[in-house]
């Protein structure tokens, strides 16, 4: 009788992100076939679908050689291929632990909102915190930002490593953000400082949320704002450890999917037993002028 191993299977992972579209493709034993990443704007089903469309090309495949798909992120239920839609918190956690096995602290920073995922040795979420009713200290913040100040977004990290200064930033609310930013530009200060300035506040206000959750060494850090440079040192600084950053840190999710996309086509797993809770925990809509942030503690299994 032959082997699962002898059968050639492929599973698949897409994260339908606030900003970008995410696909990753394994094979039946679980190693990364490909992946892509687009983005095409907020909850980009285009985006989604290029993503796809790239990873299948890459890893010389059609749609009807994948087994299984699993699909997260914000338009995860919109997938019509996927068997099943789990929540990102789920699906960090489980990629996260796939690329370093020894992750306590996963950090994610992504378009729409930031969250703090505390990982036991097997990839399964122990308890979370979670900024999704706020955009501040997100991509969509850091995008704001960097438009204000008529630079890339991609520059903004290394432009903040060559100042030295030490500006207060008032206010880390994105509707603002443009103002504050043409004041401190009116006042004098230059892009570099101020860039600098913020991300500070970006990681004081991430260190709070780590600390909802506990913070436990070793610690990753997934999502766009992991390729900010200047961000991953301030976090570091503030947090006074090192941060594990992946080769691709926006496909961790997509990973994650596509790792229980395996476990749901080899039967392996039947259900996700944390995501009902998960999916219960989003709470009521935020109080910007408390500007708190939401923590979920999970029962351990």
């Amino acid at each position: 009788m032959t082997s699962n191993k002898e059968i050639p299977f492929y599973t698949m992972g897409v994260d339908s992100g606030s900003l970008t579209g995410k696909a990753v493709i394994l094979d039946g034993n679980k190693r990364i076939v490909s992946h892509s990443v687009k983005q095409l704007g907020f909850v980009s089903e285009k985006a989604v679908k290029l993503a796809i469309e790239e990873a299948l090309e890459k890893a010389g495949l059609e749609i009807d050689d994948i087994t299984y798909t699993v699909s997260t992120g914000y338009g995860r239920k919109r997938l019509a291929i996927a068997g099943k839609n789990l929540t990102e918190i789920s699906c960090h956690a489980r990629g996260a632990n796939y690329l370093y096995p020894d992750v306590k602290t996963v950090i994610d920073i992504g378009g729409q909102d930031s969250k703090v995922i505390a990982v036991d040795p097997e990839g399964n979420v122990k308890n979370f915190a979670m900024n999704d009713k706020c955009a501040a200290g997100t991509g969509q913040f850091l995008e704001v930002l960097a438009r204000a100040l008529d630079v890339k977004l991609s520059k903004i990290g290394e432009l903040s490593l060559k100042s030295d200064a030490d500006i207060k930033i008032s206010s880390m609310c994105t509707t603002f953000a443009e103002s504050e930013v043409i004041s401190l530009v009116a006042d004098g200060n230059t892009t570099e400082d101020i860039l600098s300035g913020m991300h500070r506040a970006i990681s004081a206000r991430m260190k709070g949320l780590v600390g909802r959750v506990g913070l436990q060494s070793p610690v990753m850090m997934t999502g766009g704002g992991a390729k900010n440079i200047g961000l991953t040192t301030a976090l570091e600084k503030s947090l006074g450890v090192s941060i594990h950053i992946p080769e691709e840190p926006q496909i961790v999710g997509a990973l994650g999917a596509a790792i229980f996309a395996n476990d749901f086509a080899t039967g392996l797993r039947k259900k996700v037993e944390e995501e009902e809770d998960l999916n219960k925990a989003r709470g009521p809509a935020k109080d910007c002028a408390t500007c708190s942030v939401q923590t979920i503690q999970l029962n351990s299994r």
